[in-house]
């Protein structure tokens, strides 16, 4: 049987699916690409904002469309928080959630068994690595899972659950077997990464700990002979300290892009939000970066629109992002979640206010990107091939 699949939201989804691919391939499936006809078709949904939710809905039925007679398996986040109503849809024959991703060969195969439509498992135990990505050199390695932090808008802890680092050991070993394979570059991820460690001490929480536990695992792993690079996922800002960079930046393996979650450039907003830092602290953290890593890239994300944001609320936020010069920026309009705390705040921003300030604060954050992008102008980097030269 043929399985296919669709990948929306954040890297982690995007991890979880290479995992999910390989264990299919390991029972027997063949997995194709999204684009082709497939039997199965699984898509890993997002639910952070009222579009992920939309397009995950798309993405859904546009597996019936192909195969109208092919098994439709939704999983992740939105599966996760909207997964009743879903199981009420015609198009959709499967409904997962976060946990059960793990096991969703076997949630699948019990499936087909009670269709009368079962898959014979042909791989050999040494057949059973797929090499799902043998093209590439990088890899996506998921080190943390759930989010403790609630800020007000976000959606997330509640279809992700608690925090959760998986052990050190366990990182190498999968790394380890990902070097054998070819990859030489690993994305460092997790839903709150600056957590990673937290459930393994007494710390009440990261700031606690200063990232050491995360330092910690990215020494150990560039000590792995084989890895190249390493990259990290989105940060919180405040682990980004004097003592947590003094100890980075002696890891050359580590790339010079951290990505920092603005959220707002509005004391005012970002309380509301409540994200436990101000601008002048989120400032104070770019200016550590650059002190210590040679014009390193710093990406962001923004909320425009979020509830309460008044005109002068929002131009405090777009000069800041200009002041700081981000090397990129994704823009998100506020989108209201049911279930957390913005979703009941007063004054709600309309939604063409909200369009007009994506644009505007676009429109800045694409200007500093390429004031950055012209920096590197003449500027010699060491490359890392994707494939075999000549």
């Amino acid at each position: 049987m043929r399985v296919a699949f669709c990948t929306l939201g954040c890297k982690v989804n995007f991890y979880e699916t290479e995992k999910m691919m390989t264990a299919f391939a390991g029972h027997g499936f063949e997995v194709v690409k999204e684009q082709d006809s497939a039997d199965i078709y699984v898509i890993n949904t997002c639910t952070v904002t009222n579009m992920a939710d939309r397009k995950s809905r798309q993405m859904i039925h546009r597996g019936k469309k192909k195969n109208p007679n092919c098994l439709v398996v939704a999983v992740g986040c939105y599966a996760q928080s909207d997964g009743e109503k879903l199981k009420e849809d015609a198009g959709i024959d499967l409904v997962l959630n976060n946990q059960e991703k793990e096991s969703i060969v076997e949630h699948v195969m019990a499936y087909l068994d009670e269709q009368g439509n079962s898959q014979e498992e042909t791989c050999l135990p040494e057949q059973m690595e797929y090499d799902f990505v043998h093209e590439r050199t990088r890899a996506f390695i998921k080190v943390q899972n759930g989010c403790n932090q609630f800020c007000t808008y976000c959606i997330i802890p509640y279809v992700r659950g608690k925090l959760t680092s998986y052990p050190a050991e366990q990182v190498i070993e999968e790394i380890r077997g990902l070097v054998k394979k070819g990859f030489r570059e690993f994305v460092i991820t997790g839903i709150h990464l600056s957590s990673y460690g937290v459930d393994f001490s007494e710390a009440k929480n990261f700031t606690e700990l200063e990232g050491k536990p995360l330092l910690a695992l990215l020494k150990e792993i560039a000590e792995i002979e084989g890895v190249e690079r390493l990259r990290l996922g989105s940060l919180e800002p405040r682990i980004i300290t004097e003592t947590f960079l003094k100890e980075l930046v002696e890891n050359k393996k580590v790339c010079p892009h951290f990505h920092l979650s603005l959220q707002s450039g509005c004391d005012a907003t970002l309380a509301r939000m409540n994200r436990h830092y101000t601008t002048a602290q989120y400032e104070e953290t770019c200016n550590l970066l650059r002190k210590y890593f040679d014009n390193p890239a710093i990406t962001t994300d923004v909320i425009v629109g979020f509830p309460g944001e008044t005109e002068e609320e929002f131009t405090q936020s777009l000069n800041f992002a200009k002041e700081i010069g981000f090397a990129k920026a994704h823009i998100f309009a506020y989108s209201r979640r049911a279930g957390t705390v913005a979703y009941g705040l007063p004054n709600q921003v309309s939604r063409a206010e909200k369009a007009r300030r994506s644009r505007l604060m676009s429109e800045a954050t694409l200007k500093t990107e390429g004031e950055f992008l012209n920096s590197l102008v003449g500027r010699v980097f060491p490359v890392l091939f994707e494939t075999a030269q000549d």
